[in-house]
């Protein structure tokens, strides 16, 4: 960066308004929405990775808001109110997501979702099924009408109930071609993107904030940390990592599989990309292990998710697989977002608690707007 001439420091990196860190759906959503009301201001958004780097491009792509396991099994950690307040505020970020992207391919599908559920966990099944009536009831004022509804499982699949929970109202989307369509709208607003950065420390003081980019400093007015699963390595919060592994087959022929599976309480999560097979999850098969930011896989996980492809999803199917990866996912003690002031003129938009397709433009339009006082 000694490098850099007159003019590169003058266009980038002088009288900064607004600088966000982090490109992912939460920092790109917020540098829109502040450069919407304020069209003068000069916004910088940093990021760390030569794409995003996160879990924004590294998800399973389902825009979805809790499927019925998950959603009883946050009533046990969060009052009633809590739950169906972020359900409601899932199902409001993805109608903001839809419409800033209105008119842009992001390869959104309307399929539906699915919980499946293994034969041997009837526990799980009683409990989940005794529960739709009352639970759509609860939904019911979101919704405008019952949410979930029981059908006949896929045919095709193994060793999973005979019944599957649906969701008509769940769908899918590519994560890559929605984040390349945020960025192609922050583009043409003026906003500026500058990614190979990474934001190693900050400091607010009476002219705005000063920001350590590992090794020089640039000044900005207001600042935004929009890291989520890497917020803990600038910030005090209740956020920690919480890496997902995922892979992804080769094309396969005829297989039966249309629309987003959701599979012990949500830690298992598979769905088509075409005639390929994405699946996705087993961090609870080593909680500790997996609280991490290092984005590479585990034979342990790895050996799991290709025995459930294998015996379940595919039995009797030969695939291959084609590629895996890891995304950083943010998590805590509660799955409410966290949203606020933390420093005169530095706030953050952080946890998204796994579910940031959802949630993540809600929570960049709400930051923006404590950020211009609005709020």
């Amino acid at each position: 960066m000694k490098q850099l001439s007159y003019w590169d420091r003058q266009t980038w990196l002088n009288d900064i308004d607004f600088a966000v860190v982090g490109s992912g759906i939460v920092g790109l959503q917020t540098a829109i929405q502040l450069k919407k009301s304020r069209p003068n201001a000069k916004i910088l958004v940093l990021e760390r990775g030569t794409l995003p780097h996160g879990a924004s491009t590294k998800n399973a792509g389902f825009a979805c808001f809790g499927s019925v396991s998950e959603l009883l099994s946050d009533f046990e950690r969060h009052t009633e109110t809590e739950v169906l307040d972020l359900v409601e505020a899932r199902w409001e970020g993805l109608r903001l997501l839809r419409q800033e992207l209105e008119g842009q391919s992001f390869g959104y599908e309307a399929l539906g979702g699915n919980e499946v559920f293994r034969t041997e966990d009837a526990s799980s099944i009683q409990t989940c099924f005794e529960a739709i009536p009352e639970l759509n009831d609860k939904l019911s004022p979101i919704f405008r009408g019952p949410v979930f509804q029981v059908k006949a499982t896929n045919k095709s699949f193994s060793g999973f109930y005979e019944k599957t929970i649906f969701n008509q109202l769940e769908g899918q989307l590519n994560t890559g071609d929605m984040i390349q369509a945020l960025l192609s709208k922050a583009h043409s607003l003026g906003i500026l993107i500058l990614n190979g950065l990474k934001v190693t420390h900050f400091s607010s003081t009476k002219a705005g904030v000063v920001i350590d980019l590992d090794g020089f400093e640039i000044n900005c007015k207001t600042l935004a940390i929009c890291t989520n699963g890497f917020a803990s390595e600038l910030l005090n919060e209740d956020v920690q990592p919480a890496r997902n592994q995922v892979l992804i087959t080769t094309p396969i022929a005829g297989h039966q599989i249309q629309g987003s599976y959701h599979l012990d309480r949500g830690y298992f999560y598979f769905r088509n990309v075409g005639d390929r097979i994405l699946l996705g999850g087993g961090r609870h098969l080593d909680l500790n292990g997996e609280t991490t930011i290092e984005m590479n896989q585990t034979p342990q996980i790895q050996a799991h998710l290709e025995g459930l492809l294998r015996n379940c999803i595919l039995p009797n199917v030969p695939f291959e697989i084609e590629h895996r990866w890891s995304g950083i996912l943010g998590i805590g003690s509660q799955k409410k977002p966290i949203i606020k002031e933390l420093l005169p003129n530095v706030y953050c938009g952080v946890r998204m608690g796994g579910m940031g397709v959802a949630i993540g433009s809600l929570v960049g339009h709400q930051l923006s707007k404590l950020m211009t006082g609005h709020l």
